[in-house]
């Protein structure tokens, strides 16, 4: 498409809020079309009679080809000009999410949702790139960064509310339209507002084998972690971990080669603030995947949430990230130090972690107090934690920086599910085997209630009487003692990642 060019924008100006508010637009569309579609499945399996591995591909092809192209995307932006892919992509966006939704077989619809995801890909790494010229005052920037992951947080957040009320009203494919009428105002307005990006004669040469080492060391690598708990493809995932390792290995090497490099592992090494925000970048999220792959099973088949009533009681949690993050900033400056706050906000989330801990088997309505506090710490490491990245970045590499940011998430989450994930499983189901073999209930049915928490509660429903009640009763017991043990472990975490931050972001302002 063709750009039209503009005189470059005044940084920290009225302008620049509301360029900051069209960057907004398409952080809240990534979420909302991630968080709706869990919502949604269940009637596009109905609608398309999908096997369970057709469901598992139109989950999970999205954000998997979002976390492979974003290091690359990352770089086109840097060296095409993050206005120009940012538009770009944004229009690709609105086709592919217009056909999405008319998509006419559930292999069709896959193949769409992989090419969104490259297409999402392009949308944040340009954001951030473009919110470093826009705002060059460090408090200012701080406080766009806050707002700018306030709608991420939103938008995941308010998702299953109005992917519900879509649903009701109309019909699956309503989910992706939503994409069109929040797009294009940034289309309309984007080409007069962002600042032009560099010319073409100042772009270096691309490292195009460099993106594709990235991609096939990234899809597997978060692929295999996310499914490693999984007993069914635990060997698979294995081998893509592997695979993940290896080429990594290959890609890392070639980078400390690289003149310019995709990602800048010198400068990362170089600069101890820099790799502190990352590493907490990276396992901070775990802390959040491990719950987040528990808590809604627990509302939902341990106490009788319905999807949109367990959507609706987590939002007050999102609430309270977003809160966080647009607080940080000012605390920061009040303190003059990010370290401080970013690890206040850990202390934060190991009392929220001690509190599922000990309300699991009390009353759901602890749980998610414990859920709302261990998001309000995420707030600060989250916003504060992408600043330090973005800003460490050298001139012309910002989007590369943020393509950083958000790799490391996706990374830090894929580790939460498979490393607490696989632990909360197993303790699920060492105490229900020693609960239920050689008891009443037939072998088979403790052998398939075993292997999923979703399958035993189909199971208590067949069986029903009181040997439902019963097999009912055992596995959320059991399934609340895996939760907890989540919970307890990754207190843990929470603890060394503040005392991480005190040490070596404590002079970080």
């Amino acid at each position: 498409m063709a750009i039209k060019s503009s005189e470059p924008i005044i940084s920290d100006t009225p302008r620049a809020w509301l360029a900051l508010f069209l960057l907004c637009l398409p952080t809240a569309v990534l979420a909302l079309d991630m968080s709706a579609l869990y919502l949604a499945l269940a009637h596009i399996a109905a609608s398309f009679d999908t096997t369970s591995v057709q469901e598992l591909w139109i989950l999970d092809i999205y954000p998997l080809m979002i976390a492979g192209f974003l290091m690359p995307m990352g770089g086109l932006s840097d060296r095409w000009g993050n206005r120009r892919l940012l538009l770009i992509g944004a229009t690709a966006f609105i086709i592919l999410s217009a056909i999405a939704s008319m998509a006419p077989t559930a292999s069709a619809l896959i193949i769409v949702r992989a090419a969104l995801g490259i297409a999402g890909a392009t949308l944040m790494p340009s954001t951030l790139g473009l919110m470093r010229k826009l705002f060059e005052n460090p408090q200012k920037r701080r406080i766009a960064i806050s707002i700018w992951t306030s709608a991420f947080m939103g938008g995941f957040a308010i998702g299953p509310i109005v992917g519900g009320a879509l649903i009701e009203y109309f019909w699956w494919g309503a989910i992706f339209l939503m994409a069109v009428p929040v797009m294009l105002p940034l289309l309309i307005a984007g080409p007069m507002i962002f600042p032009k990006g560099p010319e073409a004669e100042s772009q270096k040469e691309y490292d195009w084998l460099s993106s594709i080492l990235f991609l096939i060391t990234i899809i597997p690598l978060v692929h295999g972690l996310k499914t490693l708990m999984n007993a069914e493809t635990k060997l698979n995932a294995v081998i893509s971990v592997l695979w993940g390792l290896v080429t990594g290995a290959i890609f890392v090497k070639r980078q400390l080669k690289a003149n310019n490099p995709l990602l800048d592992f010198k400068l990362i090494l170089s600069n101890s603030a820099l790799a502190t925000a990352l590493a907490i970048l990276l396992l901070g999220p775990a802390i959040v995947g491990g719950l987040t792959l528990f808590l809604p099973q627990y509302l939902q088949l341990s106490h009788g949430y319905s999807a949109v009533n367990a959507g609706v009681s987590i939002a007050p949690a999102s609430i309270a990230l977003i809160i966080g993050a647009l607080v940080s900033p000012f605390l920061s400056e009040k303190l003059r130090s990010c370290g401080a706050v970013i690890g206040m906000g850990f202390l934060v989330m190991s009392i929220g972690l001690v509190t599922i801990v000990l309300g699991v088997q009390q009353s759901p309505v602890w749980v998610l107090v414990g859920l709302t506090m261990v998001y309000f710490g995420c707030g600060p490491f989250d916003s504060l934690g992408t600043d330090i990245v973005v800003s460490s970045a050298p001139e012309g590499k910002s989007a590369s920086a943020g393509a950083a940011v958000e790799t490391a998430t996706d990374l830090g989450l894929g580790i939460g599910i498979a490393l607490f994930g696989t632990l909360g499983t197993v303790v699920y189901q060492r105490i229900l085997s020693g609960r239920l073999i050689g008891g009443p209930i037939e072998s088979s049915v403790v052998e398939r209630a075993l292997n999923s928490f979703s399958v035993v509660m189909a199971e208590a429903s067949t069986l029903g009487g009181s040997q439902g009640e019963f097999l009912q009763e055992q596995a959320s017991e059991a399934f609340a003692v895996g939760l907890a043990t989540v919970a307890g472990s990754t207190v843990i975490l929470a603890l060394f990642l503040s005392a991480l931050s005190f040490k070596f972001l404590r002079k970080t302002a």
